[in-house]
This record gives C-alpha cells, structure tokens and sequence, in this order.
C-alpha cells in the first residue's frame, strides 16, 4: 500500500488524508495514552503536519502539559496528539486509520509504564521512556544525547 494514507472518526465528521509513508509507527505503554484511549495500550502512526490534511468542524482538543489530543466533539473518537517538543509532528491513533493492518508498530515506548498482566511477546525493540528523540536531547533510552 502507498500513499495517501487515510482515517477519521467513527461518525465521519472528522477525516484525515497523508499523502506520503509515516515516520514512525510504535506502541505506547504511558499512562497518559492509557487514559486518553481507555485501552491497556495505545498506538500512533506519525507524519509531519505539512504532509497531512485534517478536515473537521467537530475536532476537539484537549492540552495536558506539552500534549494536546484531538478527538471528535461528535462521537468522542480519539483521533491524533500533538507534542510541543516535537513541532511539526503529528501522531494518529491507529485505531483512526482506515486500513490499520497496514501499519505494524517498530517498537514499543514507555514500557516501564506496562500493565504487569499485558503480555506482548514479539521482538520490537522496548523503550523504557519516548520512542523519539526530544529537541532537549532525551533519546529513546532515556539518556541525554
């Protein structure tokens, strides 16, 4: 499968179209995403924001800290975060996508967060924190670069 890449929301009053391959496909073990998606573990698909268009009158936000979620004001679907630190980024949720089986997750990020009882036995690479390297030089390992 190729570009564009399309989703939205279960209602249909919010939809999105990338017009290139994502950047970065993981699975997120925060507890943040746990509570924003009210699944044991979420996962993204990232684009850069000029690579996208988002049509949807209904699209919600909601800010925590550096992190802001979208989600339609009509169904409540989550759609995508954006990250402060990580301008020009944007992360939709799987589960948003039209065609999610076409994107397998590379690795897992904030795993020491893991619900103890979830159990995910493949061999992508664990990142005891971000999955992407931060402005400020966090890396995925948790180190200053």
């Amino acid at each position: 499968m190729t570009a564009p890449h399309t989703g939205g929301c279960r209602c249909g009053a919010v939809r999105f179209e990338a017009s290139v391959e994502p950047h970065h496909i993981s699975y997120c073990h925060c507890g943040d995403c746990r509570r924003a998606s009210g699944a044991p573990v979420s996962a993204f698909v990232g684009f850069m924001t000029d690579q996208i268009a988002l049509d949807g009158k209904a699209l919600k936000r909601f800010e925590n800290g550096p992190v802001t979620r979208t989600f339609c004001g009509v169904c409540g679907s989550p759609i995508a975060y954006t990250d402060e630190r990580l301008a020009g980024h944007i992360y939709f949720t799987l589960g948003s996508m039209d065609m999610p089986a076409y994107f397998k997750p590379t690795h897992h990020a904030h795993v020491r967060e893991q619900l103890p009882f979830l159990h995910m036995p493949d061999d992508l690479p664990r990142h005891l924190r971000t999955s992407v390297t931060r402005p400020d030089g966090q890396r995925p390992d948790g180190t200053q670069s």
